[in-house]
This record gives structure tokens, C-alpha cells and sequence, in this order.
């Protein structure tokens, strides 16, 4: 039930503070046995190329915004004390540092949940093309990835079969 509830906040800390932040709420979190308060505490990080002075790539990773935590939470009094209170927090992202959730196109986006997706269909079965470019175009199921939230589908252009990849929810079964 409690799962339910957890939406992911946004909480500004002092720059640099990000790590500590993290380690101290999920120690609190154990500690306390608020499990069922505190779900996930993140900090999104992107991975970059970089030349370094010997001109030699490496990749490094980026925090994608610097001096923010994103935390999976039930939103209480006793929740909103716990990170309000944590030495390195300045507030939670809202009008007035009234806690906001983010939306679910916004986690979604930052990868940090993917969106259930129901397939009402498997290889070999023909589906239609809802969304994108082929809106409309008829063919098979060739492939399916949910990992990759990928299916391909055989599809007929000017005479010849062409593999087309899509996203899960781009296409809908005939019936």
C-alpha cells in the first residue's frame, strides 16, 4: 500500500554535499527502519567522454544536476523531518521549499522507473503502427526486447520487407 504512495522528490543540497546526503539518509533509513518511509535515494549521473592533458579518452561521470538528490518517498511529517534535517539539505524543490513530486513523464525521462507497458502481443502476430513515422503501416512482430522496451516489425515498403524497430507502446495488435 505504502508503495503506492512513494512519489520521487526533488531535494537541493550544498554543492558537493550529494554524496553525503545520499550515504547519511539511507544510513538513517536503516538505522530506523523507515523502509517503508524512504524507498530510494538517487543521485542521476550521465557517463561522458573526456580528453584528458596526455590526450587520452576516458569516460567520467557527470552528475546531471549538480547539487540535487532525488529521493522515492512516502510524503509525511516524520519523512519531510528525517530529510529536511540531514546536515547538507537546504529543502525540498517546490514553492515556498513545499515539497512538489515529480511527474511521471519527468522519471520516466531521467530513467529512473520505466512505465508499465501491457503487450497484447508476441512474434508473428500482426499489429498495427500507432505512433511515429509508419503511423498506420501493417506488419509482423519479428522481435521482441522489453529490456530495450524494442519490438521489431517486418513491414512492406515499395514492394520489399524492411525490418522497422520501435518502441513497445508505438504498435497495437490487430484484432
Amino acid at each position: 500500500m505504502a508503495e503506492n504512495n512513494a512519489k520521487w522528490y526533488a531535494v537541493h543540497t550544498y554543492s558537493g554535499y550529494e554524496n553525503k546526503v545520499k550515504a547519511t539518509i539511507e544510513k538513517t533509513v536503516d538505522n530506523h527502519k523507515l523502509q517503508a518511509l524512504i524507498h530510494a535515494v538517487m543521485i542521476p549521473t550521465i557517463m561522458e567522454e573526456e580528453i584528458g592533458a596526455d590526450n587520452v579518452k576516458k569516460q567520467v561521470e557527470r552528475k546531471l544536476f549538480p547539487g540535487y538528490v532525488l529521493i522515492k518517498m512516502v510524503m509525511n511529517d516524520e519523512s519531510w523531518y528525517i530529510v529536511r534535517n540531514t546536515r547538507g539539505v537546504t529543502g525540498f524543490v517546490g514553492p515556498e521549499s513545499k515539497p512538489v513530486p515529480l511527474s511521471d513523464e519527468e522519471v520516466f525521462s531521467l530513467g529512473m522507473e520505466k512505465p508499465e507497458i501491457n503487450i497484447a502481443y508476441s512474434v508473428d502476430d500482426s499489429v498495427r503502427i500507432i505512433d511515429g513515422p509508419l503511423d498506420g503501416f501493417i506488419g509482423n512482430v519479428d522481435m521482441i526486447d522489453i529490456e530495450k522496451d524494442l519490438v521489431r516489425v517486418i513491414v512492406s515498403m515499395f514492394g520489399r520487407e524492411t525490418p522497422v524497430e520501435l518502441a513497445l507502446d508505438q504498435v497495437e495488435p490487430i484484432e
